[in-house]
């Protein structure tokens, strides 16, 4: 019988059990449900920590999206300022699996309120509408959010 210590054995003993810890597989998208993971570590980047993959996620509107608390201590959380006109905001407890409907075209921003601070933030697009992208430019945020919400939303302009 196979257990999950002789799985581990096994796949240590192929040398690609770091490989199959360090980087979960991010749920494919089923039509019009996606996933969002929430980890302590970026995939294959450990000096990455707190992290939603993906970090950017496109989809259309009417799409739902499961926030997975893959690795303890995260939640989601919209970012006042960073959603559209209209938006239903969002604020999932920690550790709890969220889902949310997005029916509203646009730009979403959201974050992890326990690591907010040091950068564990995301963005949502939402059909073609990028009107509420100069909105979303213009939000504060402390610390490395700052720098993580700057990078992500100028691959928006690319």
């Amino acid at each position: 019988m196979h257990t999950r210590r002789n799985f581990i054995l096994s796949m240590t003993a192929l040398g690609t059990a770091s490989a199959a810890w360090a980087c979960p597989v991010v749920p494919m998208s089923e039509g019009s449900v996606h996933s969002i993971l929430m980890l302590n570590a970026g995939c294959g980047d450990s000096n990455t920590p707190n992290v939603f993959e993906p970090a950017i996620l496109r989809i259309s509107p009417g799409d739902s999206v499961t926030f997975v608390p893959t690795d303890a201590g995260h939640n989601a959380a919209s970012k006042r300022g960073m959603i559209p006109e209209g938006a239903k905001a969002w604020n999932g407890a920690v550790d709890e699996e969220l889902t949310v409907e997005f029916t509203v075209p646009g730009v979403y921003g959201y974050l992890c309120l326990p690591h907010y601070e040091m950068g564990m933030v995301g963005l949502i697009v939402v059909g073609d509408d990028l009107s509420n992208l100069p909105a979303a430019k213009k939000v504060r945020h402390p610390g490395s959010a700052r720098k993580a919400f700057r990078a992500l939303l100028k691959e928006l302009e690319v």
